[in-house]
C-alpha cells in the first residue's frame, strides 16, 4: 500500500477517476481552464454591457457592470490562486532535493561506518 499525493491510501490498483486536485499540478491546470472561461465571460458581459448603452437599458446596464466587476475580482483571486499553487510545487521541489540529498549524504556515511567495522 502507498500513500498518493492526495493522502488516499492505495494498494496500486486505481482508486477512481483522478480528479483536478489530486496533485498541484493538475490543480494548476484547473485554475488555468477556470481563468481562461472567466476572461471569456469577462469579454462576452462586457459585450453586452456595450449593446445595453446603446438599448438605453440603464438598469441592464448596471446589473451587467456588477457581474463584469464581479468577474474580475474573480480573475484576480484565480490569478493570486495560480501564483500559490506555482510557490507551492516551487517549495515542494526544493523540499525533495532535500530530501534527495539527505538520503545520499546518508549512504555515504553509512558506506563508511560499514568499511571501518569490516
Amino acid at each position: 500500500m502507498r500513500s498518493s499525493s492526495s493522502g488516499r491510501v492505495t494498494n496500486g490498483m486505481s482508486t477512481g477517476p483522478e480528479t483536478p486536485f489530486d496533485n498541484i499540478e493538475s490543480a494548476e491546470q484547473f485554475v488555468e481552464l477556470l481563468i481562461e472561461a472567466i476572461e471569456e465571460s469577462k469579454r462576452n458581459v462586457d459585450a453586452d454591457i456595450a449593446l445595453a448603452k446603446g438599448n438605453g437599458s440603464g438598469r441592464s446596464k448596471k446589473a451587467l457592470e456588477l457581474v463584469s466587476a464581479n468577474l474580475a475580482k474573480l480573475n484576480q483571486h484565480m490569478t493570486a490562486s495560480r501564483r500559490i499553487l506555482n510557490h507551492l510545487r516551487t517549495l515542494r521541489r526544493l523540499l525533495l532535493q532535500e530530501r534527495r540529498f539527505d538520503n545520499t549524504l546518508q549512504r555515504r556515511n553509512g558506506n563508511r561506518e560499514l568499511g571501518r567495522w569490516s
